[in-house]
């Protein structure tokens, strides 16, 4: 009875190393997704002091996570809406962002991520937070983020702002 009780254990373990395994080696596109959400929210976030080399260096870190024909239209209550086509104009921005703010904080929560039958492409809904110098109260936006799958990167080649009843 020992026995078997002891090749019952070690087979529960061996499946348990053998899943966990699986999953670090061959990760669901979900949770890949979402591992780069929280990556470019990285990306996008601005350190104190940060140098101009730094600066330079994340931009072109954030220009990794998109796709060459991305479009983004951010249309935030109070302010102007902003269209980026293309790598390009979103360096541009991000560079001239990162030259104005002193400080950024952005965080993704509340993440949801359907991925399409295909495989091939999928989309992101969440709400975006950041956290600006000087104020208070984070800005806070939903958003809608879609992805295609080139080669073995899920990049992003659209998002969108959500409009929502404030």
């Amino acid at each position: 009875m020992r026995g078997w009780l002891a090749r019952l254990a070690l087979a529960g373990v061996v499946g348990a190393v053998g899943f966990w395994a699986w999953q670090f080696l061959f990760p669901s596109p979900e949770h890949v997704i979402r591992k780069r959400l929280g990556e470019l929210a990285a990306a996008v976030s601005i350190a104190p002091n940060e140098g101009p080399l730094a600066k330079l260096a994340n931009t072109q870190k954030l220009i990794g996570f998109f796709s060459s024909d991305v479009s983004i239209t951010v249309d935030v209550p109070g302010r102007s809406m902003q269209t980026f086509n293309g790598q390009e104009e979103i360096q541009q921005a991000a560079l001239g962002a990162r030259g104005l703010l002193s400080t950024l904080k952005v965080q993704f929560v509340d993440i949801f991520v359907s991925v399409n039958p295909d495989q091939r492409s999928a989309q992101a809904h969440l709400t975006a937070t950041a956290t600006l110098p000087g104020e208070k109260l984070p800005e806070v936006q939903e958003l809608e983020i879609g992805f295609k799958k080139l080669e073995h990167d899920w990049l992003i080649n659209h998002v969108e702002t959500v409009k929502t009843l404030r």
